[in-house]
């Protein structure tokens, strides 16, 4: 292709640049080529180093659209030497063996267990980012492909499975988020079994939590509160960790103020805050992190469920608050929350407010479950559109979610087979 002299070298010398990091493990090229540009490289170089016009290259440096086809993440990552690992593509045909030595049984189970961490840890932080809908299908590959077969081998440490219980846990939230809580619930199912496998309780709680969520989300809050339990339970027989119990009894929390049950509800929100106030979990590095601005969140629907509209409000306001603007699906969610809540608390200018800052979510976040709130989001605005503010609003907020439509169209369509 007739790379410039240069390019390769700038690259390479943002490779551990934490920046550029989650930057490709969330597939933003637009970001990748921001950074490429601020090192120096003009964007001349850089349309001409991957083949596409300047035109195009702006559109994906503004964020108004982002890369999605395959055949052109390989020509980045060949253009400026980017390892495929990083952009969940295959090795390279330039990049070089990485184990020019066999390294002894020991070497390659410890070796094997870290990069099971980081691409445990690279997915979860490109899901927050972009969404499951796309990402789905990558995660299950990499089980099927690079995990599963290494759970038939005898020299196989317990980390493998709890590897594979945790690839399979994240591949249940992206089926979740893809709107097909089937297929999550089956990940689920089988997570459990593969964390007890590893012999690590806090894992199996935390799958137990995520489990008892989807049968929330399903409408079942008599499974939800067992599953709560259970996840309990477990905890309670490992080791201390003050984010997960905060997590389980969140969950617990919600699942009774869905019954409408205010006392335990309000008691297991007290358990949780109480707990995470003690601090994050940082020994088990398995775990999906819980904290502040998620338990506000949580805090926020199960007031909301209970009817205690003032309260919710206040826990609302600070899951926005707090959410960091990395996380791009969670502060979407917490805004739409906070939206409902300024309504119910009869505020429809407020809401309105925290409506106009939802329109400015990118279009090509790759969630399922984000398009069915904002549905649900305006149709609730729609029994308010009397109101000139509202109806005003209303106008803007068809607009975007049209265009939303146009660059999902194939991840909404394939989980119209699964349910919501």
């Amino acid at each position: 292709m007739g790379v410039q002299p240069g390019l390769r070298e700038v690259a390479a010398g943002l490779l551990q640049d934490e920046r550029l990091l989650r930057a490709c493990a969330a597939r933003d090229m637009g970001a990748v080529f921001r950074l490429l540009n601020a090192r120096g490289l003009s964007t001349r170089r850089i349309a001409a180093a991957v083949e596409i016009g300047q035109g195009r290259l702006y559109d994906y440096m503004n964020g108004k659209t982002r890369v999605e086809k395959l055949a052109l993440f390989e020509q980045i990552a060949d253009a400026f030497h980017i390892p495929g690992e990083l952009l969940g593509l295959a090795r390279r045909p330039w990049e070089p063996d990485a184990t020019p030595e066999p390294p002894t049984s020991a070497q390659a189970l410890s070796e094997a267990d870290g990069d099971d961490l980081v691409t445990v840890d690279a997915f979860r932080r490109a899901d927050r980012q972009a969404g499951g809908g796309r990402l789905y299908s990558a995660v299950v590959h990499h089980l099927s492909g690079k995990v599963a077969p290494r759970l038939v081998d005898v020299a196989s440490s317990p980390q493998v499975f709890a590897a594979a219980a945790a690839l399979t846990e994240t591949a249940g939230w992206m089926a979740h988020d893809s709107g097909r809580d089937d297929l999550a619930a089956r990940h689920f199912a089988r997570a459990l079994p593969l964390a007890r496998a590893a012999g690590d309780l806090p894992l199996a709680a935390h799958v137990a939590a995520s489990t008892s969520h989807l049968s929330l989300q399903a409408g079942d809050p008599v499974k939800a509160a067992h599953w709560a339990a259970v996840g309990i339970e477990l905890a309670r027989r490992g080791p201390r960790l003050p984010g997960l119990m905060a997590r389980l009894n969140t969950m617990l929390a919600r699942a009774m103020a869905s019954s409408r049950q205010y006392g335990p509800a309000v008691q297991a929100l007290d358990r949780a805050h109480a707990a995470l106030a003690v601090g994050a979990d940082d020994e088990n590095p398995w775990l999906s992190p819980f904290d502040d601005a998620t338990l506000a969140g949580e805090s926020a629907l199960a007031l909301r469920d209970l009817g205690q509209s003032e309260q919710a409000l206040r826990h609302g306001e600070q899951a926005v608050a707090l959410r960091e603007e990395g996380r791009t699906r969670s502060l979407t969610l917490s805004r739409i929350a906070l939206a409902r809540i300024h309504v119910d608390c009869g505020d429809l200018d407020a809401a309105v407010g925290v409506g106009t800052e939802l329109l400015n979510t990118s279009p090509t976040l790759g969630s399922v479950r984000v398009v069915h709130q904002l549905d649900e989001l305006g149709q609730l605005f729609r029994q308010y559109r009397e109101y000139s503010p509202v109806r005003d609003y209303l106008a803007r907020f068809d607009e975007a979610c049209k265009a939303r439509m146009l660059l999902l169209a194939d991840i909404v369509s394939s989980s119209r087979g699964g349910s919501r």
